[in-house]
């Protein structure tokens, strides 16, 4: 049988500074359409040099597999390219390099508040939201209560989202989501916004699909919630997978090679001094700082 999703030599290169093809509403385009040709005077000197300079590759050269019924994490440093991935998976950007491949219905948790009218209210929104997720409305219907009482915003449901506070967002956004029940089921490190208590009862959602043999795509920095829910990790490092296997060998992995990183670029002197971004017209300067602990001795060795 095939894998449910492939990614095949996957790579996403950004160009900093630009806006690239004005794919926007009105105002996006009217702005792109009056700064193109300031744009062009600026960079006629570089020419292709300034162009090359500017580009950014957020992944390289990214190939792996999942089976159906896997939960795999996807853990690294922020910047390191996860969120990209999932934006990819998720058909919300197109690769620059490479193919994906995903066979079933997908649900996606990516943004807080993503696909959300701030105008409607909460329950207008558990309508709308669920049909972008690929509910039709006697589905939603029927499990209209369950995503309700999941959300646990209570007589909220009948307000503008645009009141509603980062938590009662993620919140009811899970709950959609988790309630389509899909084949796939992708969730980005949003569970943060919530508190201890939801996130508990998020992780016990994602325990259940896991246990229905969904396939489960998590980004998350929490460790313990990645090893106790993750069959399988994979680690990301400046846009290139380094490590796939277990999600207890992925983590000490992860850990070992940041603690090294860590190790070599830390110091508690900093050199305040070395630095050219500070203006010298500002007087007086720091010129160097040192961090000691109460006993006198450095914070970290």
């Amino acid at each position: 049988m095939a894998p449910i999703i492939e990614i095949d030599r996957v790579s996403k290169e950004y160009r900093l500074g630009e806006t690239g093809s004005p794919y926007g509403n009105l105002r996006e385009t009217l702005a792109y359409a009056f700064a193109k040709p300031w744009s062009a005077l600026r960079g006629s000197s570089n020419g292709h040099s300034a162009r090359k300079n500017n580009s950014f590759w957020a992944l390289r050269d990214i190939s792996f597999d999942v089976e159906k019924g896997e939960t795999v994490a996807i853990i690294g440093s922020n910047g390191a390219g996860k969120s990209t991935l999932l934006k990819i998976l998720s058909r919300i950007t197109d690769p620059t390099e490479g193919t994906v491949k995903v066979r079933g219905r997908m649900a996606s948790l990516l943004e807080v508040g993503t696909g959300f009218h701030p105008e409607l209210t909460g329950r207008e929104n558990i309508y709308l939201n669920g049909s972008i997720l690929g509910m039709h409305k006697t589905e939603i219907d029927a499990k209209f209560d369950d995503i309700a009482n999941f959300a646990g915003i209570g007589k909220f449901l009948g307000t503008p989202v645009k009141r509603y506070s980062s938590g009662m967002y993620v919140r009811l956004a899970f709950a959609i989501a988790a309630h389509l029940d899909p084949e796939i089921l992708i969730v980005d490190e949003v569970l943060a916004v919530g508190d201890a208590a939801f996130q508990k009862k998020c992780l016990g959602k994602m325990a259940e699909a896991c246990a229905r043999a969904r396939t489960v795509l998590f980004v998350s920095h929490n460790l313990a919630a990645v090893e106790a829910l993750c069959q399988r990790a994979i680690v990301l490092q400046q846009g290139s997978l380094v490590f796939s296997g277990t999600s207890k060998d992925a983590i000490r992995y992860y850990l070992q090679n940041i603690s090294s990183e860590t190790a070599q670029s830390r110091s508690h002197i900093v050199d305040l001094s070395a630095s050219s971004s500070r203006s010298a017209k500002y007087q007086p300067q720091l010129k160097r700082l040192e961090l000691y602990t109460g006993e006198g001795n450095p914070p970290w060795r």
